[in-house]
């Protein structure tokens, strides 16, 4: 034996503590050892049963001993039962013996025996038979001061390691954000100056609307809008009224394409709920897409059905998720028809667009629709997405970026 570690603790209820006196708790430590802060016993406001500690003693925590929260206690205090002050006899060095313990082989027979699946703590027994290989005092003093030498270097490769490790892990999605970007500036692929531009395709939706709404298929926009370029500013005629749109257009775009209100050239269906009783697990009827647990990369994952369908999505539609912890999530629907769910949005496929290039800007805009976000459950309405600026390449353009964009995220999934 040479430390007091199983010896009996020196206890006080806090409340009979001088709020004057340093007490301390496990979140000041932090992992590895270092102290974050002091806070005096009136400060924390602590209750309970506490143990003194004195200057010089190693304090040891029993809980989560895999997080090393060892150090030689500066001053005096009063510190959480989950804390163990020990002395060592022999003018053994408290520092060589806090080494001693936040070595990777001790710690690992440490963690090995702990006790307590959500709370593990380490027993009496297994501290006090551990076997401590002493060195000559002397020769401890050198340990630690080279250790002292060394330790500010591992601590900044440590970090600098985590730090990459951190780039690592947020690079293929930062450099997705980036390739969705470049997308829909017009930056992804080369221009063609014999593709038709895209004021005449942007005439070629509108009819294509037109017809549509003629059939009663979609309803006509509440609001017209026409976005044109004058004297080098970007004006809206909306409602016959001219403005001014300079500070909201985000980028510059390419001389062929052109800038819109994304509900001036599509069609958005909003979705409804069933009452338990209107829908089975059973395959019987038409599929029901619930919300973003219903989407995935691969397409629609299916758990529900209904024989009452009402708001139907078909086979083309861009699927957005407008509520819930998934909201901004999309998916290009791959099934023929399903009613979609409240939490859902549908956009209408429409001939004169390439719905994987409305798929890809809505990601692009993924965290300005996550902006827009309201409400205790968060959701987006609808003219949050129908009043988004939406760039519009030509046709045969839109095809080169989605088919590029597809080649440059293939090439990401295997880094």
């Amino acid at each position: 034996m040479i430390s007091t570690y199983s010896h009996k603790k020196q206890k006080i209820n806090a409340q009979h503590a001088n709020p004057q006196m340093w007490g301390l708790d496990l979140e000041d430590i932090e992992k590895g050892g270092r102290l974050l802060e002091r806070k005096t016993v009136g400060e924390r406001k602590a209750v309970g049963d506490k143990t003194y500690f004195y200057s010089g003693d190693i304090l040891y925590s029993k809980l989560r001993p895999y997080l090393l929260k060892i150090l030689v206690a500066p001053d005096c205090g009063i510190c959480t039962p989950e804390i163990v002050p020990f002395k060592v006899f022999g003018n053994i060095d408290p520092e060589y013996i806090v080494a001693f313990l936040k070595c990777p082989y001790v710690d690992a027979v440490i963690n090995s025996v702990t006790y307590g699946v959500k709370m593990p703590r380490v027993g009496t027994e297994t501290m006090t038979e551990l076997l401590v290989p002493i060195p000559p005092l002397s020769e401890q003093e050198r340990i630690v001061k080279k250790l002292q030498e060394v330790t500010p270097l591992t601590d900044n490769y440590t970090e600098a390691y985590i730090r990459v490790a951190e780039l690592n892990q947020a690079f293929p999605g930062l450099l997705k954000k980036s390739i969705l970007q470049e997308a829909v500036q017009g930056k992804l692929v080369p221009q063609d100056p014999t593709d038709e531009p895209a004021s005449v395709l942007l005439e070629r939706i509108r009819a294509e609307k037109e017809q549509l709404i003629k059939a009663g298929k979609i309803k006509r926009d509440k609001h017209q809008s026409v976005i044109f370029r004058r004297d080098n500013s970007h004006y809206e005629k909306l409602d016959g009224i001219e403005r001014c749109i300079d500070d909201e257009i985000p980028f510059e775009i390419p001389n062929s394409w052109v800038w819109t209100r994304f509900g001036q050239v599509i069609s958005l269906l909003s979705g409804t709920d069933f009452k338990p009783e209107e829908y089975n697990d059973q395959q019987q009827g038409t599929p029901y897409i619930t919300g973003a647990s219903s989407l995935s990369e691969d397409g629609v994952l299916l758990n529900r059905w209904t024989e009452t369908p009402r708001n139907i999505a078909t086979k083309g539609d861009v699927l957005l998720v407008c509520k819930g912890s998934g909201y901004g999530k999309t998916v290009i629907c791959d099934i023929e028809e399903a009613h979609i769910a409240r939490q859902i949005m549908a956009i209408k496929k429409l001939e004169s667009l390439n719905m994987q290039y409305v798929r890809l800007f809505l990601q692009a805009n993924f965290d300005h629709i996550k902006s827009k976000g309201q409400g205790v459950i968060p959701g987006i309405d609808r003219n949050s997405v129908m009043e988004l600026l939406f760039p519009i390449p030509p046709l045969s353009e839109q095809y080169r970026i989605v088919e590029k964009q597809r080649e440059l995220f293939d090439g990401i999934m295997l880094i």
